[in-house]
């Protein structure tokens, strides 16, 4: 039997860009995942509102995903009005009957960083495996040095890289695009096209809805 091995990426995608992919494309090549499921968050707990609704968010994600091997969009946070807490998530994903050593959590360096401040750390890592990708200016190779409490969890993924049973965090050394959303919505606000920091078809959906446009309908916070 084919053993699974599911990467999870979570963010609020508002909007999603060549960052997430970047990220979610080395993990997949570097662990072997056979799917990857991208999940939009309703309520992100460490995040500000997202400017865009949902549904957007939802159709974005699913523009991005179209044609990849094994990519799919899902909506397992945004049919739940509670905060999109990982470890409600991981648990969520357990009850449907995946074990933890198939589920991959991918996260960028920058945002591991702050994993001490997450819900239900440390146990959160007896959920799933942690899959972290470097991110301009956040190296994984300083992961080490920075979370000394979780040195002993990390293995360097390089090619071949055995995945023991019990859930570990693999240090994965990739190029991902110097990309943010935070950064795009203020382009966008100013008129500005997105041309190679997004999927083209995203960039398409967020002309034909008028998306972070100043006045628009969907922009309900200040950039």
């Amino acid at each position: 039997m084919t053993t699974r091995r599911i990467g999870l990426l979570g963010g609020t995608f508002d909007p999603i860009h060549r960052g997430h992919t970047d990220l979610a494309t080395a993990a997949q090549a570097a662990l072997g995942l056979t799917q990857v499921l991208v999940i939009p968050a309703n309520v992100p707990p460490h995040r500000p509102k997202p400017l865009t609704s949902s549904f957007h968010r939802f159709a974005m994600t699913a523009l991005v995903v179209a044609g990849r091997q094994g990519w799919r969009a899902s909506d397992v946070e945004l049919r739940h009005e509670a905060p999109s807490y990982t470890v409600t998530t991981l648990r969520r994903f357990q009850e449907r009957g995946y074990a933890p050593h198939e589920l991959f959590f991918l996260i960028g360096a920058d945002a591991f960083r702050d994993i001490a401040s997450w819900r239900d750390y440390p146990s959160i890592f007896e959920r799933a495996h942690f899959a972290v990708v470097s991110r301009p200016g956040h190296p994984v190779s300083a992961l080490r040095d920075h979370l000394p409490a979780l040195a002993s969890r990390m293995l360097d993924a390089t090619p071949g890289v055995d995945v023991p049973a019990k859930p570990a965090i693999f240090l994965i050394d990739a190029d991902t695009a110097d990309v943010s959303s935070t950064a795009l919505r203020a382009a966008l606000g100013r008129g500005e096209r997105l041309d190679g920091h997004v999927d083209p078809r995203v960039q398409q959906h967020i002309e034909q809805h008028g998306l972070y446009r100043f006045g628009s309908t969907e922009r309900r916070h200040a950039l």
